[in-house]
């Protein structure tokens, strides 16, 4: 592709890592990244990296809350943050001309947070609402909690932790984590946009050379199927899940997609055009450097719900026979998807940081060959599962035995 000439990924001194895609558009967006996510969290500990990426934005050394935010907003720019299972990353998004303001935005959260002691009682309030939150939306509750059906704790566990154990932190906790996890040969400084590989050296060599411990997240394998009641639902909504070998992501990027992914996938075709069971049913894949599983969602109404899951199972079934002409079509599908999505710097910034968690950020330039050397039989082998997990949440006022 193009574009990886005007692509640079370098490894300082002091560790720390750099990504860089040139545009010409007068837009940038810039983030600073650590390599460490709720997957490496203890049991005691999950939710604590969420937890750190809330408090960074209350405040640095150099700057307050108001302050963090107002130097991107009022420029016309946004700013955000993730932790994923690997990663936590703290991003931002402005006109191009205003790079220095987004870079040492984004520097000054990772290396000065301030961690005042009021603040941390403010925003663990504001964590327990979010989770709150995530329980009351009863789609994202399924999706998110199927992770329990399909890993043993702590990895199973939610990233946002559970409330008591989010009451229970203590300040030092925050901080003595803080300094063993944030360590310059573990961070990324990625930036997409119209910029220079000098300029975002020069915040580079802020960070000061520090060393934490490469790891390793313990992850268990289970399957798990479960059915929750509760009151006034007018919807049951089942999430099923399937391991994965992450090696095998790109074969399966195309076997989700003919199966759930969008309007023209077989399940939407059979279980929403067909019969009109759903609203809403979708498939999703999670991959990390030593985990992979795919997740497919439906909305539904109680009755309806095993019918649902029975018809997901038998279409999966049918991907043993999966045709050459679907096979090459969904190729071309996933390549145009690509360049779509790639027009936007926030998911290519996004996806660079991705894929060096996974080795190496260039091979999101070689997404095309990599789809393209699939061959229609790894696809096919896919669909024999031998097992799955699942979680199926129906309204309490009924009577449903688990399938």
């Amino acid at each position: 592709m193009k574009e990886m000439k005007e692509f640079v990924r370098k490894k300082l001194k002091n560790g720390l890592t750099i990504l860089f895609e040139k545009r010409r558009q007068e837009v940038v967006s810039v983030s600073a990244s650590v390599k460490h996510g709720s997957a490496y969290e203890k049991e005691k500990e999950k939710g604590i990296s969420h937890f750190i990426e809330h408090l960074m934005f209350k405040g640095t050394k150099n700057r307050t809350h108001k302050e963090i935010a107002e130097e991107i907003e009022k420029r016309g720019g946004v700013l955000n943050a993730y932790t994923g299972e690997e990663v936590t990353c703290y991003w931002n998004k402005l006109p191009s001309k205003y790079f220095s303001f987004g870079m040492d935005v984004a520097s000054d959260l990772i290396l000065n947070p301030k961690f005042d002691k009021e603040d941390f009682e403010k925003e663990k309030k504001v964590i327990l609402e979010e989770i709150k939150m995530y329980h009351d939306s009863p789609g994202l509750y399924v999706m998110n909690k199927l992770k329990e059906m399909l890993f043993k704790k702590p990895f199973g566990l939610s990233a946002l932790g559970d409330a008591r154990k989010i009451k229970g932190m203590k300040g030092e906790e925050i901080t003595n984590y803080f300094k063993r996890k944030y360590a310059s040969n573990k961070m990324i400084l990625c930036v997409v946009g119209n910029t220079s590989i000098d300029k975002i050296e020069k915040f580079a060599k802020r960070f000061q050379k520090t060393k934490a411990r490469e790891e390793k997240a313990k992850i268990t394998k289970i399957y798990r199927q479960c059915i929750e009641k509760r009151k006034d639902l007018q919807q049951a909504h089942l999430a099923l899940g399937f391991h994965f070998d992450s090696q095998k992501r790109y074969a399966y990027d195309i076997f989700n997609t003919i199966l759930a992914g969008g309007m023209s996938s077989r399940l939407f075709e059979e279980i929403r055009e067909k019969r009109g069971l759903v609203y809403d049913i979708k498939g999703f894949l999670e991959c990390g450097k030593n985990y992979g599983y795919q997740i497919i969602y439906a909305g539904t109404t109680k009755e309806k719900a095993k019918l649902c899951k029975d018809i997901i199972l038998k279409e999966i079934e049918k991907m043993k026979e999966l045709n050459k002409k679907d096979f090459e079509e969904c190729k071309e599908q996933l390549i145009g998807l690509k360049k779509i999505a790639s027009e936007e710097s926030v998911s290519v910034m996004n996806n660079l940081i991705g894929e060096e968690i996974l080795g190496d950020a260039r091979n999101f330039y070689r997404y095309d060959n990599k789809i393209l050397a699939v061959r229609l039989e790894e696809v096919r082998q896919l669909a024999k599962i031998k097992n799955f997990g699942s979680l199926l949440l129906i309204p309490k006022n009924t009577s449903s035995d688990k399938k």
